[in-house]
């Protein structure tokens, strides 16, 4: 055991450091146009850039495990579509929930906004028959949403690999990154083939490739250890993550890719 931590613990390590490198040099250049909420400009609809929530309904979502989306869970409600709180368990009442389309290359923006002490995430490459019929969430790479102050998660795993906009349990986002903590933040996940990066509030915590020995190396010295094939697969659903807390999304916008 004392080896694998010290294995992953490397493996971290150097990816952490290489976006440490980029986190304060490269940024996102602010939109030129400002949008409404749950709306697109006119250079977002020129440039490709649809909506995945319209601000009133979960059309176009669905259950990754269950039949329908269960209310008790997830509302869409004063133009946010809100996890309910539930007692803080992963999965447990209402589910995670998935986009009907598949994606495969793509930008997505979300904006969220979390409660104190609350733990939520945004997944993609979601693989829906790995636990399919098991408890806790379903199995896929995981932009981590997190009150890194108030949950215990932030302190488990391996240097921070569990943090606030973190690739789950994989890589660590940097211990400076830019969050506000009691407001909107903007999670962009970016994918071009095997390439992908992790951005918050415009500013990149960090990149790495799938489908090569060292992410298959990470991913075995993860809790993903015993899905076989995660994280490469070459298109699924986007999810967000139901932990039991109340957290709110909006804003929820893709730029497929060729």
């Amino acid at each position: 055991m004392k080896k694998a931590i010290v294995v992953v613990a490397l493996l971290a390590t150097v990816l952490c450091v290489q976006a440490q490198k980029t986190v304060k040099s490269t940024m996102i250049p602010a939109p030129t146009e400002m949008s409404t909420d749950n709306s697109l400009t006119d250079q977002e609809k020129r440039e490709g850039w649809e909506l995945l929530f319209d601000g009133k309904t979960l059309e176009g979502w669905k259950s990754a495990k269950h039949a329908s989306i269960s209310p008790e869970a997830w509302i869409a409600r004063d133009g946010m579509l809100q996890v309910i709180t539930t007692g803080g368990g992963e999965s447990v009442v209402g589910g995670d929930i998935i986009t009907e389309r598949n994606f495969r290359n793509f930008i997505l923006k979300v904006d969220f906004k979390y409660t104190p002490g609350a733990n939520s995430g945004i997944k993609y490459f979601v693989n829906l028959e790995l636990n399919k019929n098991g408890e806790g969430s379903a199995i896929g790479c995981e932009f981590q949403v997190l009150d890194d102050d108030l949950h215990p998660d932030a302190k488990l795993g391996v240097k921070g690999n569990r943090t606030l906009g973190s690739l789950y349990d994989l890589i660590p986002a940097p211990a400076d990154k830019p969050v506000n903590k009691e407001g909107w933040n903007t999670a962009t996940i970016v994918v071009q083939g095997n390439h992908v990066e992790h951005w918050l509030n415009g500013a990149k915590l960090l990149e790495y490739e799938r489908n090569n020995q060292m992410f298959n190396a990470l991913v075995a010295y993860s809790k993903y250890k015993d899905w076989p094939n995660f994280g490469n697969f070459q298109e699924a659903p986007i999810l967000l993550q139901d932990h039991g807390h109340h957290v709110m999304y909006k804003n929820i916008k893709i730029k497929v890719l060729n």
